[in-house]
């Protein structure tokens, strides 16, 4: 029975090996079945390479690797070129107030600056103490035995502002030796010919005043006083011949600058005259003089 199984088994493998070998590919690299029957021999030679096989596909990106170390700092490179200036910022917020500084050295003197508005006027001051006595004048001419001729006159203004080209009135008559100076004309009128003497202190204020000593119609004298603010005084002199009859007088000589001021209680305006010596008379002319010689109302 055993002899019979071994038999059968013997007849399949050879069989089996007979089939196996005729269809063997001896270019193909996949490895035949080995038949059950067949036991391994030893491990033969390597065989030849065969030709490299195609590139396979691009496979997917790997995950990133870790950082590595930082290297060590390079060499100090050379300064580059300075670039172009940026933006003016916006202005920052004010600094605290600082401590006040010393006082500085005082400057130059600046130029003088333009005169301003006048001024009001002040109060009235008190009046002065009375001067000393001034000292004896020159003894004046004499002509003994014989009568001495006298004229002279000082008046003063008592209104403010007189028209132009007009006599002043001079209306409060301080002294009028002799009669000669009219106050209803504000005219001196001369009755002894001779050298006389006039002079005027006119007191201005709020106006410039331009005032003249007028002979007979004709202007001997002017003067002119610029108006500062402030009281002022225009003066003026002069010694003049006259002739029996001649006339002498103050006018303003020019429009709007009639500043003559009166004031009561601060100042006053004077008109002042006097002969100095008479011309020698005829007997005749002392004749005649003493007739005309009367006081002017």
């Amino acid at each position: 029975m055993l002899s019979l199984i071994l038999h059968v088994w013997m007849i399949s493998c050879m069989f089996n090996h007979l089939s196996g070998s005729a269809k063997v590919d001896p270019y193909s690299k996949i490895a035949q079945p080995q038949p059950l029957c067949s036991i391994p021999g030893p491990q033969g030679p390597p065989g030849v390479p065969g030709a490299p096989g195609f590139p396979g596909t691009i496979g997917r990106m790997g995950f990133p690797g870790k950082d590595g170390q930082d290297g060590k700092d390079g060499e100090k490179g050379e300064m580059g070129e300075e670039g172009a200036p940026g933006r003016v910022g916006n202005p920052g917020k004010a600094g605290v107030k600082g401590k006040p500084g010393a006082i500085g050295r005082a400057g130059p003197r600046g130029p003088k600056g333009i005169t301003g508005d006048p001024g009001k006027n002040g109060a009235e001051g008190k009046k002065g103490p009375k001067g000393g006595k001034g000292d004896n004048g020159i003894p004046g001419l004499c002509k003994c035995g014989t009568e001495k001729k006298k004229s002279a006159f000082s008046v003063a203004a008592t209104k403010s502002y007189p028209k132009e080209r007009l006599p002043i009135r001079f209306d409060k008559v301080l002294m009028n030796e002799g009669g000669h100076y009219n106050s209803s004309s504000g005219k001196y009128v001369c009755s002894i010919p001779g050298i006389y003497y006039f002079t005027y202190d006119i007191t201005l204020a709020n106006k410039h005043l331009a005032i003249g000593l007028v002979h007979n119609g004709q202007y001997r004298i002017k003067t002119f006083d610029a108006n500062t603010g402030n009281h002022d005084v225009a003066s003026g002199s002069t010694i003049l011949p006259l002739k029996r009859g001649d006339e002498v007088w103050l006018q303003i000589f020019y429009s709007e600058q009639n500043g003559l001021f009166y004031d009561p209680y601060w100042t006053d305006s004077l008109f002042t005259g006097f002969l100095i010596y008479p011309d020698d008379l005829t007997k005749k002319d002392e004749e005649l003089d003493m007739k005309e010689n009367l006081p002017i109302s």
